[in-house]
């Protein structure tokens, strides 16, 4: 396993690697580079024997802010950028899904953005009870498309969906089970024992049922892949426009953002 700078990554126990997103003073927002490792990191562990589970977590009391704004301001500015950080994205998305080793992930406190994508797309998500699950693209002003349209409609249905993401209306650990977006909620105390009993109990499971089963179960978001695509081209359109301007500069006076009509 490489050296990773915005990534702390350890064993937990037998089998298992933990991996933490980790800027704890600003509540693991990720930047540039913390973008970058979250697409790469799963490659590493699709390829390490000895990774039998992952658990992946925020450091800290939350699981990830979102983007950082510098990384989205520059993506703005400049076309070679946002190519690469549209690269970058997708790869988050799918290296998450074709890595052969069963993921779990503990979500605490906010979780937005990047790290929404990995946590959602984990194979089994642990939410605490007052975890604050959202997607803000749209109140950003671009189409939510990190993640969204390949999971959402799937995990809870395609009118909760277009509510939360229309709106960017924030969902609780205790609201995501009930609504099928999590796989567990648990007290915000218990949030990373469980995470481990569950990567622990997976660590010591056949790794090849393991492996084919989710390879055959992860196929039906496959099949969403070309809506994926869609949606992460039509983001990263929008990030060339005024809206996006707006809504950054928004979050900066944190106020609400003050979008133009279309002509």
């Amino acid at each position: 396993m490489r050296e990773y700078e915005k990534l702390k990554v350890g064993w937990a126990g037998d089998g298992v690697l933990r991996v933490v997103i980790s800027e704890p003073s600003r509540r693991n927002a990720v930047d540039r580079t913390g973008h970058r490792e979250l697409a790469e990191i799963w490659r590493d562990v699709d390829r390490d024997d000895d990774v039998r589970a992952v658990i992946v977590r925020g450091e800290g009391e939350a699981f990830s802010a979102g983007g950082d704004l510098a990384m989205i301001e520059e993506m703005m500015r400049d076309h070679a950028t946002r190519l690469k950080v549209f690269a970058e994205a997708r790869d988050i998305v799918y290296n998450v899904l074709n890595c052969s080793k069963p993921v779990v992930s503990a979500i605490q406190g906010p979780a937005v953005g990047a790290g929404l994508a990995v946590a959602l797309l984990a194979d089994i998500s642990v939410a605490g009870r007052t975890a604050r699950i959202i997607d803000g693209h749209t109140r950003l002003g671009v189409a939510a498309g990190d993640h969204a349209a390949i999971i959402w409609p799937l995990l809870c249905g395609m009118a909760k969906a277009k509510y939360h993401l229309l709106l960017c209306e924030p969902v609780t650990g205790e609201q995501a089970e009930a609504m099928g977006l999590v796989s567990l909620c648990v007290d915000d105390d218990q949030v990373h024992d469980r995470a481990l009993e569950i990567a622990t109990r997976l660590a010591a499971g056949s790794a090849e049922a393991i492996r084919l089963t989710k390879y055959a179960l992860n196929n039906w978001l496959r099949m969403a892949g070309p809506s994926f695509d869609a949606s992460l081209a039509m983001e990263f359109l929008g990030f060339t426009g005024p809206d996006a301007a707006e809504g950054v500069l928004a979050l900066r006076e944190k106020r609400p953002p003050r979008f133009r009509p279309e002509p």
